[in-house]
């Protein structure tokens, strides 16, 4: 599957626990419904060529986005060892800023 990525796009992270900035190796994405996923802590997840995800988490989840500027190869790089397509995960250089924007 192909992931376009928006420079000055919203980047999303999924948690099952509560807090204001993100710590440094954090992993982020542009695909909401991944971090969403996540969220939710699965032990599996995939997703198929048309963007379904399917997790096994039970996990109660929070949503958070980004909340300051993020350049790709600076603040942020690709996940060296992702078995996903590319551009689905990066992972953070510094602590971000983040703000909950939901509880799913």
């Amino acid at each position: 599957m192909k992931i376009e990525l928006q420079p000055d796009g919203i980047w999303y992270h999924g948690s099952n626990k509560i807090f204001s900035e993100l710590r440094t190796n954090s992993t982020i994405t542009q695909w909401k419904e991944l971090a969403e996923a996540f969220s939710h802590q699965p032990d599996s997840l995939g997703y198929d060529d048309n963007g379904v995800i399917r997790h096994n988490g039970t996990e109660k989840g929070y949503l958070y986005i980004v909340d300051e500027p993020v350049t790709i190869d600076i603040d942020i790089y690709q996940h060296p060892k992702t078995t996903m397509d590319k551009n689905a995960e990066f992972l953070t250089r510094k602590p971000l800023k983040v703000k909950l924007i939901c509880e799913l």
